[in-house]
């Protein structure tokens, strides 16, 4: 029997709130949590009833999903599971839901030769090998990074859906710089991935700046009646173009960045470029080379330049190569230190 993507956002709410022990459930308390789950996530505000959520415990207690939850009542009116350990997100997939999977991987795998779903090949091979351990009980034999406990993952959903139905949003936001959070109304664009953090790029209400929030620094987020606006300098399909990371102005302007390497460095950053736009300018007789990039610089260019320690050197433009020897100065200076 088939659960709509609904029934599955209460499924997991009730889940997640039988499974804390430092709080009693009444049935009412539930209701409103799924209520507030599916407000968040689908941008439902009708609410849901009394019956609905006693006939999702039914459901969850019953075999017809294969979750067969030990949901008790205890005091006539607490809810919780007999078993503490007890989460229907530990349930094994069935032959039907890995069927289904299977189906869904061989259409994506198909997809892969077009050029536009070329990127999908990293989100396909994740499934293809979660698949694959589950119906053969094997390790995996292909690991992502990943950082699953990561703070603010929780705010992926909410604020993607926030995104597609173009909701203003209230946001309190702290950074590592403050030493309290401050509020102000956003209007969220888009959401980006860079080294296992996520950030949200939108403009505030005040200026329509663009910005981008760690999702780690938001404190909360909520939906309100301000009228959605858009950023018409805001190109999100090229925004990234001539990007490294995440720190950029809309009026920023891409700099050509030169830079010679050793040998050994020289081989591998010419086939793992730093940039799209890296080109091969010289190769010396002792396969040392030069190469150039057209970047914005920003904060994650220098990390990532610094990261060849001393197989880099930027030779060009001068106020990026000065700045570069400043920070390697300081981190020199670090290990001449006693007192550390």
């Amino acid at each position: 029997m088939p659960a709509n993507k609904n029934a599955l956002i209460r499924y997991k709410t009730i889940d997640n709130c039988l499974r804390n022990p430092y709080r009693k459930w009444t049935l009412d308390d539930l209701v409103d949590a799924c209520c507030d789950a599916l407000y968040d996530m689908e941008g439902i505000t009708k609410g849901v009833s009394v019956r609905t959520v006693q006939n999702d415990i039914q459901m969850m207690r019953s075999d017809k999903l294969g979750y067969n939850a030990p949901i008790e009542v205890y005091e006539h009116k607490y809810y919780r599971y007999a078993d503490p350990d007890y989460s229907i997100t530990q349930m094994p997939m069935s032959q039907n839901d890995f069927e289904v999977m299977q189906e869904a991987v061989e259409m994506l795998r198909e997809l892969e030769d077009f050029g536009q779903f070329r990127e999908m090949t990293d989100v396909v091979s994740r499934l293809q090998d979660k698949l694959a351990i589950t119906k053969h009980n094997r390790k995996p034999i292909i690991n992502f990074d990943s950082v699953p406990d990561l703070k603010g993952l929780q705010l992926l959903n909410p604020l993607y859906n926030y995104i597609v139905h173009r909701q203003t949003l209230r946001i309190m936001y702290q950074s590592f710089s403050a030493k309290r959070p401050t509020e102000f109304v956003f209007f969220p664009y888009l959401l980006k991935e860079f080294r296992n953090r996520w950030f949200v790029y939108g403009s505030r209400e005040k200026d329509m700046l663009l910005y981008n929030l760690s999702l780690d620094r938001i404190v909360s987020v909520e939906p309100i009646d301000v009228p959605y606006k858009e950023n018409e300098d805001f190109d999100s399909e090229h925004f990234f173009d001539d990007l490294i990371g995440v720190s950029k102005n809309i009026k920023s302007v891409p700099r050509l960045i030169k830079f010679w390497t050793t040998s050994e460095q020289s081989r591998y950053i010419e086939t793992k470029p730093i940039h799209r736009s890296q080109k091969l300018l010289r190769r010396n007789k002792d396969g040392s080379c030069v190469f150039s990039i057209e970047v914005v610089v920003n904060f994650e260019l220098y990390s990532v330049l610094m990261s060849y320690g001393f197989g880099l050197r930027v030779t060009y433009p001068r106020f990026v190569a000065n700045h570069m020897a400043k920070m390697l100065r300081q981190t020199y200076s670090l290990y001449e230190r006693n007192d550390l």
